[in-house]
């Protein structure tokens, strides 16, 4: 006997009431709760897709960049050996013995042999043997990191055997790019100028992804592209001069076969090809493209992936110009116009496929009504303007601020104590170091060791120089890696010739070394960006993947439990699967959080007026001018001065330095750079409770056929997304 409820019928199973005529309430309930229970399952994709973005990209962003660069170790870099048939297989022998796993000496018959290599590129470093000298080849435009590194391994084995070493850059940096940054930050911004726009497109303009509209568009923008990163890095910031054709075209053809690739993506993976994007170009392929640090230095993927990958094509192909007469150049254009050319053929069999499968298919969604956060334009035009002004100022931005800051370091008043045995001596020293390098350093006497010591390990000062005395006749350069590689290098480098200078031997005391598992202070850069990425990524992808998230009853609890979350998976990321700290996860935990939730709010105000284009501002403000004025990168002492105070008021310094003071100091700044953070963020919030209680902030997405797509132009525009 079968038990009858209050509501049941006794049609059969599976027909509606409709089918069986029943009551037309039942068929209404029975369609509202199948609708209530769609709303439901709509909700809940929502809010994961504002999760899973973000946590995706941060993820990848800093567990990818630290497992690459964190412990650069040699691993099989390529060195020449020439001398004598004898003499130069000993030394060979000599030196793959010594460490087997960093080296791949080749002996080859000549120095010029040897040099050959070298400008090709085909080796790291070369070492010439004869009379008693080993002269070391190296092309610091081949990367000035790598030249260090050559030089590091070298230098040991030619004095063990007892040789004289002399030093040649073959190819040396130009004064207007020192660093050699200029290849690497163009070859970013391409890559990202190549494949932003298509997501955007994807969720906001499909009707531009067919092949026959999109490719037009994108020979276009590649030009665009390539006549804006010239006109900022040549006209504009001098950082290149002359080479104006080829760069056009380097540039030019970046674009074009990332965006073809990126096209062939969105074809596989729709709106999720953002993410396969970013992995192979930025996260896998910015290391792999030999460009900041020599891949012969990472894991023993990274000289494979270089290969191939297209940011390493284009960084080589501008270095190969720029540097080096266009030697080599050819293999990497090779490399960027076969994968646009496959790509772009993929792609067409692909649509074909789908065309033979599905021929009537339905057209693509849109899922982002406007970038503007406002209504959907009715106008194509501005919609078009929206989504070429976005990569457009991202690129500018990037070039200008971030190139601007870095491209040309040179020490500008960098705090160094002096210490004598008297003041006087102190004082007389400082002033003869004036007369030599006016406006490089900012010397300050100080009374003793101990207290310059002091100075140097509560980040007061860079360095502190302490003079010879009778008792003790070496001269000492207390420094702190902890507080900023570059910096140490510049203060070691300088004060050693000085010491030189006074022919008095120089003895170095580092008062906080880095550890080895992060001996570039890697971690302490990735990290911090991880937390300013969380914050603005989870507003700008929760305003339109779940704008229910948007008033601020619902907003704060979940970005705070965001904070918290996150901020816990980056220390798993950064101690236990990199391994590039060690410990201290509650004072990170907490400050990561705090760091998270504050950008969370003051992304949260611009994109209560800007939408999806609040990333503009923010970005710019909190990375492209963050990151320099974090003194991770490069020491605010070898920017321009505005850095300085920029590194005191932005929120990426202020988690730079939370993480440098927990991991090495103790935490002992750790309160006044909480405060800043505080401070961003309780100003962003009173900020959010005022223009919400003007403009209460709306929960649902905008409609997509708004009045507009009724007429004659939208219907048109509608059919054709469709073929």
């Amino acid at each position: 006997m079968s038990h009858i409820s209050p509501t049941s019928t006794d049609y059969p199973p599976g027909k509606t009431p409709a089918e069986q005529g029943g009551e037309p309430e039942a068929a209404a309930a029975d369609l509202e709760a199948a609708a209530l229970k769609r709303a439901k399952a709509e909700k809940i994709g929502r809010y994961v897709a504002m999760f899973l973005m973000p946590l995706l990209m941060v993820s990848m962003l800093v567990g990818g960049y630290l497992a690459a660069m964190h412990a650069p170790t040699p691993n099989d870099m390529p060195i020449a050996v020439s001398g004598t048939a004898q003499q130069a297989a000993a030394f060979a022998d000599s030196f793959e013995a010594a460490d087997p796993e960093a080296v791949d000496i080749r002996v080859v018959g000549t120095a010029e042999d040897a040099r050959q290599l070298v400008l090709d590129r085909e080796v790291a470093g070369a070492v010439s043997l004869a009379d008693g000298t080993a002269t070391l080849y190296t092309a610091g435009a081949a990367g000035a990191s790598q030249s260090g590194t050559v030089t590091a391994l070298v230098a040991p084995q030619v004095l063990a055997q007892g040789l004289a070493l002399q030093s040649e850059d073959l190819a040396p940096l130009p004064d207007n790019d020192s660093a050699g940054l200029g290849a690497m930050f163009m070859t970013t911004a391409l890559m990202l100028a190549g494949y932003m726009p298509l997501s955007l497109i994807l969720s906001n303009s499909p009707e531009l992804m067919r092949f026959r509209r999109f490719v037009p568009l994108l020979a276009g923008w590649s030009a665009l592209i390539a006549a804006l990163v010239w006109t900022v890095v040549g006209p504009v910031m001098g950082v290149v001069e002359g080479h104006t054709a080829a760069v056009l075209g380097i540039c030019a053809l970046s674009v074009f076969a990332v965006g073809s690739v990126q096209l062939f993506l969105t074809r596989i993976f729709g709106p999720m090809a953002v993410l396969v994007g970013m992995l192979f170009l930025m996260v896998l392929g910015v290391p792999a493209s030999n460009m900041s640090m020599s891949v012969h230095t990472m894991p023993g993927i990274y000289p494979w992936l270089h290969s191939f990958l297209p940011a390493a094509a284009t960084g080589e192909s501008l270095r190969s110009v720029l540097f080096f007469d266009g030697n080599g150049v050819g293999g990497h254009l090779l490399v960027l116009a076969i994968g646009a050319a496959a790509a772009l053929l993929l792609t067409l069999g692909l649509d074909a496929l789908k065309r033979r499968r599905k021929p009537d298919a339905a057209p693509l969604a849109i899922n982002v009504a406007s970038l503007h956060g406002g209504p959907r334009p009715k106008r194509r035009r501005w919609r078009y303007v929206a989504l070429a002004g976005f990569p457009l100022a991202m690129v500018t931005m990037m070039l200008s601020f971030m190139l601007g800051a870095m491209y040309q370091p040179a020490p500008r008043d960098m705090p160094v104590a002096v210490v004598g045995t008297t003041v006087e001596q102190a004082q007389q020293t400082v002033s003869g170091l004036e007369e030599n390098m006016a406006g490089l350093f900012d010397l300050q006497v100080v009374d003793s060791a101990d207290e310059a010591r002091e100075q140097v390990r509560d980040r007061t000062v860079v360095a502190a120089f302490v003079l010879p005395s009778a008792e003790n006749p070496t001269a000492s350069l207390i420094s702190n890696e902890a507080a900023g590689m570059s910096q140490q290098q510049v203060v070691n480098a300088v004060f050693g010739q000085v010491a030189a200078g006074q022919q008095v031997e120089l003895k170095a005391e580092d008062v906080a070394p880095l550890r080895d598992d992060d001996s570039m202070g890697m971690a302490t850069m990735y990290l911090a960006m991880g937390w300013i990425m969380a914050g603005f990524m989870i507003i700008v992808v929760g305003s339109t993947a779940a704008p229910a998230s948007r008033p601020l009853r619902k907003l704060i609890p979940i970005v705070a439990a965001w904070a918290v979350g996150i901020s816990a998976f980056l220390w798993v990321i950064a101690d236990v699967f990199v391994g590039a700290i060690d410990g201290h996860f509650w004072p990170l935990l907490g400050v990561g959080a705090v760091a998270v939730f504050c950008v969370a709010m003051f992304t949260a105000v611009f994109e209560r007026f800007m939408g999806m284009l609040a990333i503009l501002p923010v970005i710019g403000i909190l990375m492209f001018l963050g990151v320099p004025a974090s003194g991770a990168a490069m020491s605010i002492y070898m920017e321009p001065e505005i850095f300085r105070f920029l590194h005191e008021v932005l929120p990426m310094p202020a988690a730079v330095e939370s993480i440098r003071s927990i991991l090495y100091f103790g935490g002992d700044t750790v309160g006044s750079h909480l405060l800043t953070l505080g401070i961003w963020g309780a100003v962003s919030l009173v900020l959010l409770v005022i223009i919400d209680r003007v403009k209460p902030p709306r929960t649902e997405p905008y409609p997509v056929d708004e009045p507009a797509a009724q007429t004659p132009a939208a219907a048109k525009e509608k059919e054709a997304v469709s073929v």
